[in-house]
């Protein structure tokens, strides 16, 4: 059997989902007459105690969007260096929005609010770039699934606050730091001007990402993802399996971070591994000793068993549990692990 732990989105639907997917009542939802995409977003909406949220195609668009909102071409926008829309969104905050970053030198994805603070550029220095929104990312990708304390957030809320900034979350993995940290979805919608939330991660959606805001905000959403081309018409068969994950598919996540730790676990015991990342979500990485044994060759003998994961470049490696990766294949990863002592 082919054991995939490449990434949380190489999910297909349940059969329960897919039942739901095939009964979904639809419509048009460009002309927003579509009732099962009505349904997801009021349900979105709810959840974090927001005014009215979209649902996008993909969790890239649903942060490009929020960041056209929040700013003027020629301003910048603050982020940890290790940001999902710094690094992995094509460039699209220049090239959509004709804005720069101000990287903060975080620690795992995450900056101090004093960090940001120092990161904002005076207002009437024209010389530099504005600063007019800030960006957090929880959980951290690039920082392995490392989930941000609320109190921080908090304190640069105050900051976005004093100096009239803008506060995004790219939430994309947020149900997972919700289930790992016992928070609550409203409180977040209590901190942020706006959320991105992705369904076909940790969810097991096979499409899409909501955006969720305030209604001054979401009221130019609309027009934005029109801009970018993200309208969808029977958009409903897809929003149907949105609202059956959000019902049955968020508690069952705690069961990927179990998987998580005891993989990292096996991988510390590896004599060649230098150093695993804590692990508080379904996010596994580490780096191997390449005196020792090359990341490229530890890879590689995955691979010949038919385990995939990924390079993260600088020598890291990744591994993402999610809700296809069965009790069996789990056992099979951990077993083929204790083999791998004398590569």
């Amino acid at each position: 059997m082919e054991i995939n732990l490449i990434s949380d989105t190489v999910t297909k639907p349940t059969p329960g989902m897919l039942k739901a997917m095939m009964s979904a009542e639809v419509g048009d939802d460009v002309f927003k007459e579509d009732p099962s995409v009505n349904a997801l977003e009021e349900k979105v909406a709810a959840l974090f105690g927001m005014d009215s949220a979209l649902f996008f195609p993909s969790g890239t668009m649903a942060n490009q969007t929020a960041i056209k909102i929040h700013t003027n071409p020629g301003d910048q926008l603050i982020c940890d260096k290790y940001a999902h829309v710094y690094n992995y969104e094509g460039g699209g905050v220049s090239f959509n929005s004709g804005v720069s970053c101000k990287l903060v030198d975080g620690h795992r994805g995450m900056m101090k609010a004093s960090q940001v603070e120092e990161a904002i550029n005076p207002p009437d220095f024209y010389h530099s770039p504005l600063t007019s929104l800030v960006c957090i990312e929880n959980t951290t990708n690039k920082g392995g699934g490392a989930c941000w304390d609320f109190e921080e957030l908090k304190e640069i809320r105050e900051i976005c606050d004093r100096h009239q900034l803008g506060y995004h979350l790219d939430g994309a993995r947020l149900w997972n730091a919700l289930v790992a940290k016992g928070e609550t979805a409203k409180a977040y919608g209590q901190l942020f001007d706006t959320v991105s939330v992705c369904l076909s991660k940790g969810l097991g959606c096979p499409v899409g990402s909501v955006l969720v805001g305030k209604k001054a905000f979401m009221d130019k959403a609309l027009r934005v993802r029109k801009v970018l081309g993200g309208g969808m018409r029977q958009a409903g068969y897809l929003a149907a399996a949105g609202i059956y994950a959000l019902d049955h598919h968020l508690n069952r996540l705690e069961e990927d971070h179990i998987k998580a730790r005891e993989l990292g676990d096996q991988l510390q015991k590896l004599p060649y591994v230098k150093q695993v990342e804590p692990i508080e979500t379904n996010i596994i990485i580490f780096q191997v000793d390449e005196a020792r044994c090359s990341s490229d060759k530890f890879h590689n003998a995955l691979t010949e068993k038919q385990i995939r994961i990924i390079g993260m470049g600088q020598g890291k490696l990744r591994m993402v549990t999610h809700m296809d990766y069965t009790d069996e294949m789990h056992r099979h990863t951990l077993k083929t692990l204790e083999t791998l002592n004398d590569l």
